[in-house]
């Protein structure tokens, strides 16, 4: 095994997953379906409150629908039988038949349908952290980044004409680019884009209209050079709905996966009747943009542990700070620092295990912890506390609200 070999396995999320206690699988439960240990969990819940937040900044209005639908839905929105095979079985419930759901659209349009809408409430980003369903072949399950169950960051934005939907893909391509920057994945090196175009001959596998086709595929290809992204076309990897700008990104294994997608969609404004009221006071069928930001948390969880090593940075590391008594009779201050820390919602773990202090370290540089304050005779004397960083080494004595101010800008920057 060669050197970068041995980086790539160091770094699977698979093994790492396992290593720190942040996801595990049982046959019990069934093949693909993730159990988050505290850790994982941590880890997950500062993503979805990240891109929550960061939508709703933008716009978005943020909803909740059920993980099941009647099979007359899927039906309604062309998916049954387009992904009839990755779909699970349908559930035989009275009379009706349901099924668990593996996608969110045709939910966010029946929430639109609820109520007539004028142009002026448009464009109407609907969103939500969404539970998706999808069956999986044995054979192409891996880790995180192929499963079974996933929570979606899903969106679809209601459009009055062309140009505003245009507009909006544009704007979700802007949103995908900041939550890259944040996570310090670099366009062109850490993920690139793709062009999904549709196959004319294949109306098995696409929704029949050339010529809308040819627009939709016309408007992405011109917005992508207007944006002077670099992007490669790929034919044959459209939605059956319209053509698509995918966020294409390998694990360390070299595997290439989508992560996030913006579509395009023509099909199904006319499926669900999504109207408007214009301004001329007739209906107007409306445009649809479906997208996500941040893909599914589990694939996108797969990538950051393989592209930090598990040594997540301090917003997203389930444990920010380890508190490590050097002595017994150093407890009592380590159990105030402890407590200081958590009333500022900083995550800390006290470690008073009757272990030599060598033994303590290294288990938190194990870990990836990010920092590990070491409370001692001089510490207490001084009514101070050292602080040493995973990245940076020791970095001397400082101040209880010293410390406090360092972690939460920090935090707050998600450096």
């Amino acid at each position: 095994m060669n050197i970068d070999e041995q980086k790539e396995n160091s770094s699977d999320h698979k093994r790492l997953g396992k290593e720190l206690g942040i996801f595990t699988f049982s046959d019990t439960v069934g093949k693909g379906l993730p159990l988050w240990l505290p850790k994982g969990a941590t880890i997950r819940r500062e993503l979805e409150r990240f891109i929550v937040d960061e939508e709703i900044r933008r716009g978005y209005l943020h909803v909740r629908t059920p993980d099941i639908a009647k099979l007359d839905l899927y039906k309604k929105s062309g998916h049954y039988p387009h992904y009839k095979d990755s779909m699970y079985a349908p559930i035989q419930i009275d009379d009706e038949e349901f099924m668990l759901r593996p996608m969110t659209c045709p939910h966010h349009f029946e929430l639109y349908l609820s109520s007539p809408h004028s142009y002026r409430e448009l464009p109407m980003r609907i969103a939500e952290l969404a539970q998706l369903y999808r069956y999986e072949q044995s054979g192409e399950l891996m880790g995180l980044q192929r499963v079974r169950s996933f929570c979606l960051a899903d969106a679809h934005i209601i459009c009055k004409d062309e140009e505003q939907a245009v507009d909006e893909i544009s704007r979700a391509l802007d949103l995908i680019e900041y939550v890259t920057s944040v996570f310090n994945l670099k366009l062109d090196v850490d993920y690139r884009y793709r062009l999904s175009l549709g196959d004319r001959n294949n109306t098995e596998k696409y929704y029949k209209n050339d010529n809308a086709w040819e627009k939709g595929e016309d408007l992405l290809r011109k917005l992508m050079q207007k944006r002077g992204s670099k992007f490669e076309e790929a034919k044959d990897e459209a939605a059956f709905y319209g053509p698509k700008i995918d966020i294409q990104m390998k694990n360390v294994n070299g595997k290439e996966d989508t992560a996030f997608t913006v579509q395009y969609d023509f099909c199904m404004p006319s499926r669900f009747n999504l109207t408007y009221v214009g301004e001329d006071g007739q209906n107007h069928t409306a445009f649809v943009v479906h997208r996500s930001s941040i893909g599914a948390i589990e694939r996108i969880m797969a990538f950051l542990i393989e592209k930090y090593s598990g040594a997540f940075p301090l917003w997203l590391s389930p444990v920010q700070v380890k508190i490590i008594p050097v002595r017994t009779n150093h407890t009592d201050y380590a159990q105030k620092i402890s407590e200081m820390l958590k009333e500022h919602n900083i995550r800390v773990e006290l470690d008073d295990k009757d272990e030599n202090l060598g033994t303590k370290v290294r288990d938190a540089k194990n870990n990836k912890m990010p920092y590990w304050i070491v409370i001692g005779d001089k510490e207490i004397e001084a009514d101070k506390v050292t602080l040493e960083s995973r990245d940076s080494g020791n970095l001397g004595q400082m101040s209880k609200e010293g410390l406090i101010a360092k972690l939460l800008e920090e935090i707050k920057n998600k450096k």
